[in-house]
C-alpha cells in the first residue's frame, strides 16, 4: 500500500486527539506524513506517545490551537457544538471531518476487515493485527484499545490488509466498505442512539450491506442476536456468509475450549480436521473472539494453520483481563467490561483461573442512560464476585438523569445476594481494598472510565502496608 494522505487531511486537527480511536487515525496520518495537531482535556500517555511522533498536542480546548493552515478539522461524536475550536472551525470555513470518515479514507485501497459487535471488537481487531504481523504481512490497523504500551492502537503498515475496529454506537460503521467483516455479536447497547432491538438490526444489516461484492461476513452462530441478523442478511447478493461457534451447524465449529489459567486451549473443526491453539488469555469469550479472527484470516487467504499459530503471539490488549501487578499475595487485573454480558464473561473468567482465591471487584458503571437501561443487570453480574465496591456513574459525554444513580445497581446486586457497598469517593478506594484484600485474592477494577487508574494506587497501598 503506498503512504497517501487523503487530500483535505494532509494538516488535519485533531480535537480529543487522546481518545481511543481518534489517536489512532491520528497516528497514522502522521505515519503517512501528514502535519497534525491535537488538542485534549488533559495531557496522558498517549499524548506523549503522539509528540514523539511530531504530533503537537496542545492540553485544552482554546480557538487558538487551529493552526492558519489547518485543513480539516477532525471530530467523534462525543465532541459538543459548544466546543471553541470546533466553533472556530465553522466560522473560518475549516471542513469538518467525523472521526470515522477519516478512518474510511484511510481504508481506501486496501483489503480492510472491519470487526464489529456490541462486546468483543477491541479484542478481536487486536488479535488480528498481532496475527497477522507475526505472519510478516504488516497491516495496517486501528484499534480502540493499546495492545501493550500506549500509542500501539494504530500502525501504518506496508502490507495491503487494513484491520479496523468499526463501532457501532453511533452508526458511524455505516462509512467503511469492508472485504471482511466480522460481526461477534447484536444486543441493545447505547441507549442514548438506539430506541430497540429494530433499530439496532436495522444498523447492522445496513453494515452487512456495505461488504464489497463477493467479500465475507464472518458471523457468531452462538449468540441469538447474531444468529436473527444472519437469518435477515441470507438474502444479500454476492456475499459469503461464514458462521463461526460452537453450535452443531456452525460452519467453523469450536468442538473444545480448555481453559488453563490465564491460557485457553481452543480446538476447531476445519474442512473435516481438528485443528488446535493457545489463545493467551482467559475465558470462553476470548477464545470466541480468536475463531472469528482466525476465520476472516481465512477468508483473505491466510493460510488456517500458520495463523492458528500466529494467533498465540496475541497476549492481550491494555484493559482486557489486564494484570498490573501484585502486591502482598493479592493480584489485579484492570478490565474494561461495561456492559452486563462483558461484566459476566470476565468474572466467569476470573472465577475460572482463581481456582479457589476471592475475586474482590471495583466497579465504575460508565454512562447514565446505560445504567438506567442495564443497571438490574449490572448489579445481577456482580454476584458472581465475592464482593463489591460501587462507584458513581462515570458520565463521559452525558449530563446526568434525575433519579439515575449507581444505588440502581447496588439495589440489584444486594437482591441478588450479592456483598456489595457504595464508595463515592475514589480516592477511598485504595484504602477500601487494602482493607478487605487478603494474600490470594484477585482484585478486578472494572468499568470504561478513569477506575483504570485506581490499579496502581490499589497495588501501591496493598504495598505499604505489607
Amino acid at each position: 500500500m503506498s503512504p497517501t494522505i487523503p487530500s483535505t487531511m494532509d494538516r488535519p486537527h485533531f480535537i480529543g486527539i487522546g481518545g481511543a480511536g481518534m489517536s489512532g487515525i491520528a497516528k497514522i496520518l502522521a505515519q503517512r506524513g501528514a502535519q497534525v495537531t491535537g488538542s485534549d482535556a488533559k495531557d496522558s500517555e498517549t499524548a506523549e506517545a503522539l509528540r514523539a511522533l511530531g504530533v503537537a498536542v496542545r492540553i485544552g480546548h482554546d480557538a487558538r490551537h487551529l493552526a492558519a493552515d489547518t485543513t480539516c478539522v477532525v471530530v467523534s461524536s462525543a465532541i459538543r457544538a459548544e466546543n471553541p475550536e470546533l466553533a472556530a472551525a465553522a466560522e473560518r470555513g475549516i471542513p469538518v471531518v467525523h472521526r470515522s470518515d477519516a478512518l474510511a479514507a484511510l481504508m481506501d485501497g486496501t483489503r480492510p476487515i472491519a470487526v464489529a459487535g456490541t462486546h468483543g471488537k477491541t479484542t478481536t481487531t487486536s488479535m488480528l493485527a498481532v496475527s497477522l504481523s507475526a505472519l510478516g504481512l504488516d497491516p495496517s490497523y486501528a484499534i480502540g484499545g493499546d495492545l501493550d504500551a500506549p500509542g500501539s492502537n494504530a500502525h501504518h503498515g506496508g502490507g495491503e490488509i487494513f484491520v479496523a475496529e468499526a463501532d457501532e454506537s453511533d452508526r458511524s460503521f455505516h462509512k467503511y466498505a469492508p472485504e471482511v467483516a466480522i460481526i461477534l455479536n447484536v444486543e441493545l447497547d447505547h441507549h442514548a442512539n438506539y430506541a430497540s432491538m429494530d433499530e439496532i438490526y436495522d444498523s447492522f444489516e445496513t453494515f452487512v450491506g456495505r461488504i464489497r461484492p463477493g467479500g465475507t461476513l464472518v458471523i457468531s452462530a452462538d449468540q441469538a442476536g447474531a444468529v436473527e441478523l444472519t437469518s435477515r442478511v441470507r438474502d444479500i447478493g454476492e456475499l459469503n456468509i461464514v458462521t463461526v461457534g460452537e453450535s452443531a451447524d456452525a460452519d467453523l465449529r469450536i468442538t473444545k475450549i480448555n481453559q488453563r489459567g490465564l491460557t485457553s486451549e481452543v480446538t476447531v473443526l476445519l474442512d473435516g480436521r481438528m485443528l488446535t491453539f493457545t489463545v493467551s488469555v482467559p475465558g470462553r469469550h476470548y477464545a470466541h473472539n480468536a475463531v472469528a479472527a482466525l476465520a476472516a484470516g481465512i477468508a483473505l487467504g491466510t493460510p488456517a494453520r500458520n495463523l492458528a499459530s500466529a494467533l498465540a503471539k496475541y497476549t492481550g490488549v491494555r484493559r482486557r483481563l489486564q494484570l498490573k501487578g501484585e502486591a502482598a499475595g493479592v493480584q489485579v487485573i484492570d478490565s474494561y467490561a461495561h456492559h452486563p454480558t462483558e461484566m459476566t464473561a470476565d468474572l466467569e473468567a476470573i472465577r475460572g483461573a482463581a481456582g479457589g482465591s476471592r475475586v474482590l471487584v471495583v466497579f465504575q458503571p460508565h454512562l447514565f442512560s446505560r445504567t438506567r437501561e442495564l443497571g438490574v443487570e449490572m448489579g445481577q453480574a456482580l454476584a458472581l464476585a465475592d464482593a463489591s465496591v460501587v462507584l458513581d456513574i462515570y458520565p463521559a459525554r452525558e449530563d446526568p438523569i434525575p433519579g439515575v444513580t449507581s444505588t440502581l445497581i447496588i439495589d440489584a446486586a444486594t437482591a441478588a445476594g450479592a456483598d456489595v457497598t457504595a464508595e463515592h469517593s475514589k480516592d477511598a478506594i485504595p484504602d477500601v481494598i487494602a482493607g478487605m484484600a487478603k494474600p490470594g485474592d484477585l482484585v478486578l477494577t472494572m468499568g470504561a472510565g478513569d477506575v483504570t487508574d485506581l490499579g496502581p494506587l490499589i497495588l501501591s497501598r496493598l504495598e505499604s502496608q505489607n
